[in-house]
């Protein structure tokens, strides 16, 4: 994880932009941690939506299974951020987001992190392969310098 501090925006090749609102900041002046967690969420759902046909209603959902972010620098509000997104593992169930956290205007990101989705059939929760407009999707993410195969 310590290569995360060195990524810039050239890694990234889906960006969403989002303005920090007030109620982003905890007691300490800054964006809580918790938020960072709802940004990833929010660049990886909109890129499922806009590139991959997910809807509110598909068959096939994605699970969290494990997520971490790394901090390097404080942001609070009213900055604008922007949210870069890659793809780092690509199984057959399963993909691994890695989301980059920048100032807008800047390069370097304040916060890099992610998580794992195990794409699911709705009704009963289990484990299925990803459908060919999902996978072709997340394929157009998958960084070069990673890996197109994980366990799942």
């Amino acid at each position: 994880m310590s290569s995360h501090r060195a990524r810039t925006r050239s890694d990234y090749l889906f960006f969403l932009s989002y303005r920090t609102r007030w109620t982003d900041n905890d007691q300490y002046s800054h964006v809580n941690n918790s938020v960072y967690y709802h940004l990833f969420d929010s660049v990886v759902n909109t890129f499922l939506i806009q590139r991959c046909g997910l809807t509110s209603d598909s068959g096939q959902i994605g699970l969290v299974v494990s997520s971490h972010c790394q901090f390097f620098s404080p942001l609070s509000f009213p900055q604008v951020l922007d949210l870069g997104l890659q793809v780092v593992k690509l199984g057959s169930s399963s993909v691994t987001y890695e989301v980059a956290v920048f100032e807008e205007g800047k390069d370097v990101p304040a916060a890099v992190g992610g998580y794992t989705h195990v794409f699911v059939e709705r009704g009963s929760r289990k484990s299925i392969p990803m459908n060919e407009p999902l996978r072709e999707g997340l394929s157009s993410l998958l960084s070069a310098n990673e890996s197109l195969e994980s366990k799942l």
